[in-house]
């Protein structure tokens, strides 16, 4: 569903809206200062070990603001219309760069703050290297979105019980795995599901090396302006 972040700046067309995102989104913005914020549509900074990103790349996109206490806690505000089809994919990334066969571990803590309304998921969105594969792991989503490709069973695997999906976007495969309840915080271990999508199912080598583990928000619409924060996010991997 989501690309990466250099693979998105090549495919967005940003809508002029933009452009008026700066005073109001930033008014939006936790009362305690962020050590960072910006609300350019490319927008990133390293702090802590991660990388942030604003991540604007879907086309009719409205406005949208990131804002960092950290790499682990940070928050978007976004005001995209009403319409089909994803906008952003704000997201905090941590380089793992190990082979599936050859990971000790991989785990994720997460905590969230997210809105009612709207349409979008707070996922994982994994990828090797080659951006051959791509491995979503939504714990949450609301509003008319939905993955790519068709359903292929329900797993119970890394901590949580998912829905899973199999497809492709026309540059890489993508498998999709939705929790079968939402969830705004919890622990995800990362590393059996990667290891059942390449000895289980077959469907990787074990031998493709995983490079960034990103997690965010894949916004379709968020009219008059929603919150999604970030309360803490830690990616672990030996």
């Amino acid at each position: 569903m989501a690309k990466t972040a250099l693979r998105k700046i090549t495919m967005a067309v940003l809508a002029p809206a933009m452009a008026l995102g700066a005073t109001v989104g930033l008014a939006s913005a936790p009362a305690s200062a962020a050590v960072w914020n910006t609300c350019d549509q490319w927008g990133s900074t390293n702090l802590n070990g991660y990388t942030l990103y604003n991540n604007i790349w879907g086309s009719g996109a409205g406005s949208q603001c990131i804002w960092a206490n950290s790499g682990t806690n940070w928050g978007v505000w976004a005001n995209h219309p009403n319409t089909g089809g994803i906008k952003s994919y704000p997201n905090s990334t941590k380089a793992i760069n190990k082979t599936i066969a050859s990971l000790g571990s991989l785990t994720s803590n997460y905590n969230v703050s997210v809105p009612s309304s709207g349409a979008y998921n707070t996922s994982y969105d994994i990828w090797d290297t080659d951006h051959q594969y791509e491995i979503m792991l939504w714990v949450n989503y609301n509003g008319a979105v939905g993955p790519i490709g068709s359903y292929q069973g329900n797993v119970t695997v890394g901590g949580h019980n998912w829905n899973v999906y199999k497809g492709t976007n026309g540059s890489n495969e993508v498998f999709s795995f939705l929790r079968t309840s939402d969830s705004n915080s919890g622990t995800v271990d990362i590393k059996p599901i990667l290891q059942w999508l390449a000895y289980t199912k077959g469907w990787m080598s074990s031998n493709e090396t995983i490079g960034d583990v990103q997690f965010g928000y894949e916004i379709t619409s968020s009219s008059g302006g929603l919150n999604f924060n970030t309360n803490n996010l830690t990616v672990s991997g030996s």
